[in-house]
């Protein structure tokens, strides 16, 4: 047998491609009449795309509903829009906006057809009753290019302060029918939101390519995505035409591919970090990925060096910086360092905040530390002690 076994978990139906928002309308019909559209407070909203949308929308003969999401969703806020649209008789649920709006709106997707909280389902939070579905269809079209959320089972939820959390609410059923990827939808995003996505989204790319479970399938799809990212997140991010748009284009496939790469085979001490920095501190998840994932890296390979010098993820990590540098001819051992300073480099360009900006200090290491062996954790390439997590704290105070 050529490789070691594996699987692959239900995906959504995709249609990528420029303009491909105006199909969803259709996609929509073929549920139902009654139609919730999910989307932010402005990105969407705020546009001329948003009048076409719903005229659209209404000449299919649809009714449709609206529910807002702004900031990080909240199980409050998920339970709210089953409690209003509970009784309108929503047959499909559709999503445009970032990865806040789509999670919400996957989670309201899920209990509409149950009237419940989502605290019932919400891991280690909540009560853990087991969600049998089904959950009403839903239509999932990103805004942005970072979380990837449009191909995943997860819907993370937050609340925010000494004693808050960010968990999911994770099945199967959960899966968006469609994932619409318009990279047109991605030129309104800010530069600085367009640096701090296209950091989740790679940061997801290389912690899925290293992971405990990563297998040929993923590593053929992170390794397309990390690829598409080189090619075109400077240029998104430059914004200056028409290189920007291909640059678009290249970043919203990349983070498609993130979204599917994690949801089969997990992430890493990055994303480990980010569930309890979130909770209790007011820092964006992609700026914790973009300003941690040079120090992350470095202890891991440090560690995997020390302890498991044999592992395969070290020469995945060489094979990287190899890629991301261009610089082929490098030894292993020169790629991996390579790597790091690289993606060193990218915080310091894109002007990444540190941590301390978002009001955390070294007192606060232990709470976070103690907090952040969640799932993306358990699937780094190696398990690291309490004092390797607090030094990738550390190096970006």
């Amino acid at each position: 047998m050529p490789f070691a076994p594996f699987s692959i978990s239900r995906l959504p139906r995709i249609h990528y491609g420029s303009g491909r928002i105006g199909e969803v309308p259709t996609l929509a019909a073929a549920y139902g009449r009654t139609v919730l559209v999910v989307t932010g407070k402005h990105s969407f909203c705020g546009t001329p795309r948003w009048r076409a949308f719903i005229e659209e929308l209404e000449a299919k003969g649809l009714r449709w509903l609206h529910f807002t999401v702004s900031g990080e969703p909240s199980p409050m806020r998920v339970d709210e829009a089953v409690s209003r649209f509970l009784g309108e008789g929503v047959e499909v649920v559709v999503a445009i906006g970032g990865g806040s709006v789509l999670d919400a709106a996957k989670a309201v997707a899920g209990l509409l057809p149950h009237g419940n909280s989502v605290m019932d389902h919400l891991e280690g939070v909540g009560k853990n009753v087991p969600y049998r579905g089904p959950s009403t269809p839903f239509i999932a079209v990103p805004t942005t290019a970072g979380t990837g959320s449009e191909a995943t089972k997860n819907a993370v939820l937050s609340v925010q302060g000494p004693d808050g959390f960010k968990k999911s609410f994770r099945d199967e059923c959960l899966i968006p029918e469609y994932a619409v990827i318009d990279p047109d939808l991605l030129a309104s995003c800010p530069r600085e939101l367009i640096a701090a996505d296209g950091m989740d989204a790679f940061t997801q790319l290389l912690e899925s390519y290293v992971s405990s479970k990563a297998n040929p399938f993923t590593d053929a799809l992170a390794w397309s995505g990390m690829k598409a990212f080189k090619e075109g997140f400077f240029s998104a991010w430059e914004g200056i035409e028409p290189a920007a748009g291909h640059g678009r284009g290249a970043m919203a496939y990349a983070s498609l591919l993130s979204g599917i790469t994690l949801a089969q085979v997990g992430l890493g001490s990055v994303h480990g970090l980010a569930s309890p920095l979130g909770a209790y501190f007011p820092i964006p998840h992609g700026v914790v990925c973009g300003t941690l994932v040079a120090a992350a890296t470095r202890i891991n390979i440090e560690a995997l060096q020390a302890r498991e010098p044999n592992h395969p993820a070290l020469v995945k990590y060489a094979e990287a910086g190899r890629l991301l540098t261009g610089r082929n001819e490098m030894d292993d051992s020169s790629a991996r360092s390579a790597l790091t300073e690289l993606l060193a480099e990218w915080s310091e360009r894109l002007e990444l905040p540190r941590l301390n900006r978002y009001g955390i200090g070294a007192e606060d290491f232990p709470l976070i530390v103690a907090n952040s062996r969640g799932s993306s954790m358990q699937t780094n390439p190696i398990v690291l002690t309490d004092a390797e997590i607090e030094t990738i704290l550390t190096a970006r105070l």
